[in-house]
Formats: C-alpha cells, structure tokens, sequence
C-alpha cells in the first residue's frame, strides 16, 4: 500500500462535527512508509483536545483494519499555531464551504429590496442556461414568500424518496424545488431567525439534486439570516445582483454586493430590471406622433418604437463600475414579459424569439463565461 492509497483511504475520516474529510481540510501533513512502519503527521490547530483525541483514533483505526502495517504512527504536527493564520488558515471554521454532491456550479440570484423582478430573472436565466444544452436545477429559497411556484405555474407537491429526501419536481426540462411547493403559497410563514437559518440549510441538503451542470438559487431580498447561511454552509461560484434603475433600489443593491463581497463570494455582475418602457405603434404614412416629448423614427409602413425611461436610466450602469463588474444586461419593461408570467410561463419558453428573450440569453452567456 503506497501513501497516494492512503491519502485516499484518510479520506474517509471526517472532522468531529463536519461532513468534510480531514484530508480535504489540509490536516494531514505528511504520510511516510518505511517497510511495515507507517507515519502519519496531522496539522491541526484547535485546543479541543477531544476532538484531536478522536481524529488520531479514528486515523489509526481505518489504517489497522487494512492489515498492511505492524507499526501505526499518528502524531499531531509540533508548533502548529494554536489559531489559524489569515493566509493559511486551517481549521474547519476558517475553510471555504464545501460544494453540493454532483453540482458543478451554484450561481445565485439576489436583490438588496423586492419587487425588483428577481424570481423572473432566475426562472428566464435557468431556462436559458438549460437551452445551451446543459442540465439545470432552480431552488426557490425565499421562505417567506416564495413566487417561483406563481411564476413557473406549477402547484404540485414533491415526493419522497425512502431515505426522505425531497424529489425536486421536473418541469420545462429542470429541476425545480420551492419551500412554496411545501407550504402552499397562500401560507404566510411565522418564524425566527435561527429557525429560518436551520430549515435553508436542511433544504438545500435534502433535495435529491442527482447530478447538474448548474444550480441556479432565487435568493430572498436583503441581506438576512438566509444570505449568512448560505454563504457559510455552501460553496457559491457566483451571485447576479437584480436591481431597478431608481436609486432606493440601488441603495439596497450596494448594501447586498459589499455583504456578498465580505463574505468572499464572487459578484458576476449587475441586471438592470425594469429598464425603460418600449411602445411599439403604427400609424398612417406620412404622420407624425410625439411621446413624452419625443418624436419616434416612423418606418415606411407607419411602424414605430420608443423607449420611455419611467424612473431614470444609466443606475445599473454606475452600481457595476463601483463593483468593477460587467453590466450583464438591461432588461425592459415589457407586457408580454407580464402576461408570460402571470400565465405561468417564463418568456424564454413562450416566445424564445422575442426581443426580451434574446436579451436573457445574452446575460446568460455572460454568466457562464464568467464562470468558465
């Protein structure tokens, strides 16, 4: 038995209180073989000497019941610095969150306020995430008031599997689970801080995701006890920050993009909902039509758009630039992105070739490639 076996073999052992391994977490130090004598040094750094206790115990276990060695050496490092340093920390505490069984990618959608249109940003995002060929989960996560069962016209519930994790229901080719699918969405829910904390966490985890390219998470507005959770708890590749052009709206933006930056979590960039309305009209040739005091380009058949900035324009823009991330896109205020909703169907699947559809398949070939 060589030592990349056995490495291997130490992967089985995790942290006290940790799904993760001891060999992901960097504290094994140093493996040595020398004939029938193996040496394992550990690094680890904490005071408790119970759980130190129980990992070299649980090392020399899973190492004699390979019957490979007469001599099982485990020593704790000499020296280690009885708190983790800043560049090299190494106790579980101070580890990035690990990832999700079988999900490649975890890209979240957020908003400093609601009412900004974020539920229909992630549905239309996934949607077009999983046009390009690839397999897709979208996890509604605002316990409060969950919108993806209203905007994605579904009002199932999940099943079970025997080990009672949740199945996520299969729609429009994703996967797609929602605590409204649970609740019912005419429910309000009552709860706690701590309590909200604990049900993210357990709702996340027991969701039989099976393997995906991308999960995409509709993330509540602000920044609460969800947002802490989260960010501790799973390893996010990156966040979209949904905003309107109004500067309230921004105010709120700017505080959920320094907390996702503290938090070490990779802002991807700004959408700028909500970004104009477009009219659209025909009128007889040769007439003339002024629209807020502006005067369209009538086309010789009397056709013609206009863009009405209702609230102002250009905020996506500036709050990008502070982040010095890209402005992913600007989506309008438009009647068929409405009446697709409140239908139950995202406009990525009812009119893939509309104008708005085009630009959120752009915004997410942006998110991927900042991905890749």
């Amino acid at each position: 038995m060589n030592k990349n076996k056995i490495l291997e073999l130490l992967k089985t052992v995790n942290y006290p209180g940790f799904s993760r391994d001891i060999v992901s977490f960097g504290m094994v130090d140093d493996v040595s073989i020398d004939g029938d004598t193996i040496n394992v040094r550990l690094k680890i750094t904490t005071q408790n000497e119970e759980k130190k206790s129980a990992v070299i115990d649980s090392v020399n276990q899973v190492i004699g019941e390979t019957n490979s060695f007469k001599n099982i050496k485990v020593t704790v490092k000499e020296g280690a610095p009885s708190s983790p340093q800043p560049q090299a920390p190494q106790s579980p505490e101070q580890q990035p969150p690990p990832p999700l069984n079988g999900v490649k990618h975890i890209i979240a959608v957020a908003s400093g306020k609601g009412g900004v249109g974020k539920s229909t940003v992630a549905a239309n995002l996934a949607l077009c995430i999983k046009n390009t060929g690839h397999s897709v989960g979208l996890l509604d996560l605002d316990i409060y008031g969950p919108s993806l069962p209203i905007v994605m016209g579904i009002q199932e519930q999940p099943e079970l599997t025997q080990d009672r994790k949740l199945i996520p229901l299969v729609h429009l080719g994703m996967k797609i689970m929602s605590f409204g699918f649970i609740s019912g969405n005419q429910t309000p829910v009552i709860w706690r801080g701590p309590l909200v904390s604990r049900m993210t966490e357990q709702f996340f985890r027991d969701v039989e995701w099976g393997e995906l390219d991308y999960l995409i998470l509709d993330l509540p507005p602000g920044t609460g006890d969800i947002h802490l959770t989260l960010t501790q708890k799973l390893k996010i590749d990156g966040v979209v920050i949904v905003t309107t052009p109004q500067d309230i709206a921004l105010a709120d933006v700017r505080k959920g993009a320094d907390m996702f930056k503290k938090v070490h979590t990779p802002v991807l960039g700004v959408i700028e909902n909500m970004s104009g309305l477009f009219i659209k009209g025909k009128v007889d040739k040769g007439s003339h039509v002024t629209i807020e005091g502006k005067q369209p380009k009538i086309d010789p058949d009397g056709q013609f758009s206009i863009r009405i900035d209702l609230f102002k324009r250009g905020g996506g823009q500036s709050e990008s630039e502070r982040l010095n991330v890209p402005l992913l896109g600007e989506i309008p205020l438009a009647q068929e992105i409405m009446e697709a909703t409140d239908a139950g169907e995202p406009i990525v699947s009812k009119t893939p070739e509309s104008h708005v559809s085009k630009i959120y398949q752009s915004i997410a070939e942006k998110v991927m490639n900042a991905l890749n």
